[in-house]
């Protein structure tokens, strides 16, 4: 007797939990790239260039735009680490990009 082949029900549960875990593992993986943390944020020269880039980075899920939430000073006062939060259009998934204002090198 062959084996009887699964419902749909169950195929769509199985095929939605794997591409929850490939999104966890690619979360993972941005969580180590520049931007990804406090301790590795990506440096900009200006506060005014920050929403621009941040909004120009794709979701790591499906590919959408990102639409921004907040963009929040963080640390002492006075500090230039910038956190801002992002969600995507698509899917709704949620993002940190971490960024540090260093003003640019006198020539």
């Amino acid at each position: 007797m062959s084996k009887k082949s699964p419902r749909p029900r169950t195929q769509r549960r199985a095929a939605e939990q794997s591409s929850a875990r490939a999104a966890d593992r690619l979360k993972r993986l941005a969580a180590q790239l520049p931007g990804g943390g406090p301790d590795r944020p990506l440096r900009v020269t200006s506060a005014s260039v920050i929403e621009v880039r941040a909004r120009a980075t794709p979701c790591l899920v499906c590919g959408g735009e990102l639409d921004l939430q907040a963009h929040v000073a963080d640390g002492p006062a006075g500090a230039a680490t910038r956190r801002v939060e992002l969600v995507c259009r698509r899917c709704h998934d949620t993002r940190q990009l971490w960024f540090r204002i260093e003003p640019p090198a006198p020539s």
